[in-house]
């Protein structure tokens, strides 16, 4: 297997291991509270309002790893059933990632709308970009594929 396909899945497990890392926060933040009797089961069974901010900022955030970031696993599926990585990818893939633990990270700590908001924008633009030159290399440049 080449170095760029197996970077490329260990991007892909990154992503992953954010999604699972943000749950587990999640689940330390509000089992407690459950088990203590802090937060009412009753008062959680429909809507998470009766969290304290934390929770609820962990539970948004781990919200948010199943939009984005699942158009990046699309892609880079389907990058890897094309079966061959190039750097541009690898480099737009890794990218998308690091904006994703940045924005993840402001999330559940300052919550800065303005810093989450950038972070949001410029992932998104990265993964268009990824987007963007799958179609190009795939549909426009290898039509035999």
């Amino acid at each position: 297997m080449p170095l760029t396909t197996k970077l490329l899945i260990l991007a892909l497990a990154a992503q992953v291991l954010l999604t699972i890392i943000v749950l587990i926060l999640m689940g330390r933040e509000r089992i407690p509270r459950v088990m203590s009797g802090e937060v009412d089961i009753k008062d959680i069974a429909v809507e998470r309002t009766a969290y304290p901010l934390k929770a609820r900022l962990l539970s948004n955030c781990f919200d948010n790893q199943f939009q984005l970031p699942v158009l990046f696993y699309v892609a880079v599926l389907l990058t890897l059933w094309a079966g061959t990585v190039s750097w541009l990818e690898l480099l737009l893939a890794w990218a998308f990632v690091a904006l994703r633990y940045a924005h993840a990270a402001i999330h559940i700590t300052t919550n800065r709308l303005e810093h989450r908001f950038a972070t949001y924008t410029a992932g998104l633009a990265v993964l268009c970009a990824l987007w963007l030159w799958l179609v190009l290399r795939l549909v426009v440049l290898s039509p035999g594929i």
